[in-house]
């Protein structure tokens, strides 16, 4: 598989986002969901800030407060010398029965004419305000319906990570509908048409206690209400498909199906891209899948970084034979690559179920 990545590489880095919060530091620009609007593309990207922590023997742990009237960001404060504390994973502050990210993320736009040269806007598209957002928003996925943007997004919290709503027309005022998937569950999408009537989603529960982090698929009459719930890919032991596997690029309808581009890890957190072809009719049905990765982590800038080892898309544009997929390298950068729509369909190999 011929993988084209872009020589401007990385096209979005923290240096070239502004902080929501004066005085905080950007960490991370990462894991867009991506359309074309108005003669643009947009990138909704995810944007991990934090407090500036100028004691190296503390740790700061940025969250939301909804106690209040208003909710307002607050910064806890803890020891690295706490013999309690878990600080081996750079994303997280683990305490026996706790845990707390070491950013908090909100939603930001960028915009390019070409594809290749991006400028991020000043602000934020939408910032955590809701308790169900606590620990910040996440890994949005754009999909438009009629004349609407629907998003669906990792809500984060104390509570769980769960899969939201929010819709827009214009990329300017915002509607939020509240939780769609509840904890624990990520990589949410919505197919962009209807499938027999009804609305298609992909979505991936996280189970503590039987089975595995597998991809499902789920049907709705409203885009609120999910029912029809199907397993649609499940891990594999013995292959790159070990540790979890997800939605990644929203899907798109070729003349053999859906086309999906997800993504999958090992254990150890090594993120590569597949591909899988569902049935254009009953979608739950596999028809084909890629057996090997149609892209793995090769560029220094997805080789090292804040995650090393990581290419994680959440979206993509597809014109005539190029699927340009834009995704997050290393959980610290957005990057971009064209790859062959034919190649990708000649890759996939029939699945017998």
């Amino acid at each position: 598989m011929k993988v084209h990545r872009y020589p401007e590489n990385p096209l979005v880095r923290p240096k070239d986002v502004k902080p929501w919060i004066d005085g905080w530091e950007v960490m991370c620009t990462f894991n867009a969901g991506v359309i074309e609007h108005n003669g643009e593309i947009l990138l909704l990207m995810r944007v991990a800030e934090r407090p500036v922590c100028g004691d190296s023997k503390k740790v700061l742990v940025p969250v939301l407060d909804c106690e209040s009237c208003e909710p307002k960001l607050q910064v806890l404060e803890f020891s690295r010398s706490d013999p309690s504390i878990d600080l081996s994973d750079p994303r997280v502050v683990c305490f026996p029965g706790r845990v707390y990210l070491t950013s908090i993320s909100h939603l930001r736009i960028a915009r390019s004419k070409d594809g290749r040269h991006f400028t991020v806007d000043p602000e934020p598209a939408l910032v955590p305000d809701q308790p169900y957002e606590t620990f910040g928003l996440e890994d949005p996925r754009i999909t438009k319906l009629d004349e609407t943007y629907y998003v669906v997004y990792k809500g984060v919290s104390e509570n769980g990570i769960t899969q939201c709503l929010a819709s827009t027309r214009d990329f300017v005022e915002w509607k939020k509908h509240g939780i769609i998937f509840c904890p624990e569950n990520m990589d949410g999408m919505i197919f962009p048409s209807r499938v027999r009537g009804k609305y298609v989603a992909l979505h991936r529960p996280q189970p503590r206690f039987i089975g595995a982090p597998n991809m499902w698929l789920a049907y709705s009459e409203d885009l609120i209400h999910w029912g029809e719930h199907k397993l649609l890919l499940a891990c594999d032991p013995n292959s790159w498909e070990s540790g979890r596997i997800g939605g990644g690029a929203v899907p798109f309808l070729t003349d053999k199906g859906w086309l999906e581009i997800y993504h999958a890890a090992t254990p150890d957190d090594h993120y590569c891209l597949g591909a899988v072809l569902l049935d254009a009719e009953y979608p739950e049905r596999v028809l084909a899948k890629t057996p090997e990765p149609i892209m793995k982590p090769e560029a220094s800038y997805e080789t090292s970084g804040f995650k090393p080892n990581v290419v994680f898309t959440c979206g993509a544009i597809v014109k005539g034979d190029t699927v340009s997929i834009y995704y997050g390298a290393a959980d610290e950068v957005i990057a971009g690559a064209d790859l062959s729509l034919s190649e990708i369909l000649d890759a996939l190999e029939p699945v017998c179920k």
